[in-house]
């Protein structure tokens, strides 16, 4: 496994393909280091003793000690540990911790892959090239992220549909060597910092769509990509330091007619498989933030416990019903994603199936728990704010600039008018008050909130997904016996 020290190093000398703010830059840029800080803690985590359980697995390829964000869930266990890992990295480094989304897609592309060669009868080699590429992205400790959503375009049409076939990621040339693909990916969390980037369909595809319907893994510098990236950095400080130093940038990924060989290729014109790979892909990140969405619970729950206690007013009842709020909200969701992992197999819900079995024998988080867990945390991603707001009062809107709160004329009368609490020193107040103040009401801030919401599916996306699983017949029967009705007419139909 790597250091992160060797990941930083390696990123260095990747070709320059990323432009930011009208420059092309490289990826040993000042504005990329903070979000370097944030991925080498999975790095960091995986040699520690204390985290080594959580933050390793046994590869099934190898038998090898590897990074578990390389792993392909054998069991349950991983499963739990999967999310037990998230959580606790995701409070060290204050939100996100970027790697999820390379490890959720190579778990979805291990199935599919699996299950498009079965269908084509042996005709393809999805699978094997997936077991080569993976086994050498574990033993190189590899960081990969998932190009999924597409511009769409003119979005109430489908991919075949567009006026700009490019809307959609799609294949332009298939070739004795490989493929040629086209279009662009947005909002990609970390491609300006992985090694590889793998990419999937964004949605359920008709027969007539197979060129879209395609899934590769292409290295983050390869010829022809390029990536326009947008930072998400909190304010530059001086001299009133952070405990840790956050940040995440998202990437717009155009594909300039890519050619990409055989051998990266993981489905090419399978589009019922291609439309499983998006659904699955979707599953195990919702499963990932029943993981990432509660550590976030911890820190506002922190914080909004901390502006009552600098406020003076922990005692106050309205003070403790938030909280309470606050943490069954944190609490559900991560029950949600545990019971997901303890009713994980092998298998994937179909509609008029059921469960069936999916893949080559990895696990999979039950769907109705994992969307469940999603859900809850999305839509009560602004709620939260709301509780801060109140809680906290406006002082993180018009907080005093780090350089005021330095300035040797003012900075006795700062510390005189911003002290609340005489029992906490005035410095690690000001500390609070700054760090709140970018968490809620900076561009920072603003841009997690609205990823909380939206990452991993709009709340929207989990509620079709619950409701077209859910047997609601079973339930409507339930009723119907305990009302003396006559049992429903077959008609095939939850």
């Amino acid at each position: 496994m790597r250091s992160k020290e060797q990941y930083i190093e390696r990123l260095k000398g990747m070709k320059h393909n990323l432009y930011f703010n009208g420059e092309k830059i490289g990826r040993d840029h000042e504005v990329i280091a903070p979000s370097l800080n944030v991925m080498g803690r999975t790095f960091e985590a995986a040699q520690d003793p204390e985290m080594e359980d959580l933050c390793t697995a046994e590869s099934h390829l190898t038998g090898e000690k590897i990074n578990r964000f390389c792993h392909v869930h054998q069991s349950v266990d991983d499963l739990h540990k999967k999310q037990d890992m998230t959580r606790e990295l995701c409070r060290g480094v204050g939100y996100c911790i970027q790697r999820c989304m390379g490890v959720d897609a190579l778990n979805a592309v291990n199935a599919v892959s699996f299950e498009a060669d079965k269908a084509n009868k042996g005709k393809t080699n999805y699978h094997q090239n997936f077991l080569k590429w993976l086994e050498r992205f574990q033993k190189e400790d590899l960081v990969a992220t998932c190009a999924q959503t597409d511009v769409k375009g003119e979005r109430m049409k489908r991919p075949i549909e567009q006026s700009d076939p490019d809307a959609y990621v799609h294949v332009v040339e298939r070739r004795e060597d490989g493929i040629v693909v086209r279009g662009c990916k947005v909002h990609i969390t970390q491609a300006s910092t992985a090694d590889e980037i793998i990419v999937i369909p964004t949605r359920a595809l008709g027969p007539d769509e197979g060129d879209y319907a395609v899934a590769f893994a292409v290295p983050g510098d390869h010829e022809g990509v390029k990536q326009v990236i947008h930072v998400h950095n909190p304010r530059d400080r001086k001299e009133i330091k952070r405990g840790f130093e956050p940040g995440y940038i998202d990437s717009y990924v155009i594909f300039d007619d890519v050619f990409v060989p055989w051998e990266r290729v993981f489905l090419c014109g399978e589009t019922q498989h291609g439309g499983i790979c998006a659904l699955l892909f979707a599953l195990f990140h919702r499963h990932s933030y029943s993981g990432c969405k509660p550590a976030v619970g911890d820190i506002i729950m922190g914080m909004a416990a901390m502006a009552a206690e600098v406020n003076g007013i922990e005692k106050a009842p309205h003070v403790r019903e938030k909280l309470a709020e606050l943490i069954m909200i944190t609490e559900l969701g991560y029950a949600a994603g545990f019971t997901a992992s303890a009713k994980g197999k092998p298998e994937v819900y179909m509609p008029g199936y059921g469960s069936v079995p999916y893949g080559p024998g990895g696990y999979i988080p039950d769907s109705i728990y994992a969307n469940v867990g999603r859900c809850l945390s999305g839509e009560s991603v602004f709620h939260e704010q709301e509780i801060l707001c109140d809680i906290a009062g406006g002082m993180p809107a018009t907080f005093p600039y780090e350089a005021d709160l330095l300035n040797e004329e003012i900075k006795p009368f700062m510390e005189k008018y911003l002290k609340r609490n005489p029992d906490m020193e005035v410095e690690d107040q000001v500390k609070f008050w700054m760090y709140l103040s970018e968490m809620t009401c900076s561009s920072y801030g603003s841009s997690l909130t609205m990823g909380g919401f939206h990452g991993g599916g709009s709340p929207v996306m989990e509620q079709i997904a619950i409701t077209s699983q859910y047997d609601v017949k079973a339930r409507k029967d339930i009723v119907r016996n305990l009302a003396g009705m006559s049992p429903a007419k077959k008609s095939g139909k939850k």
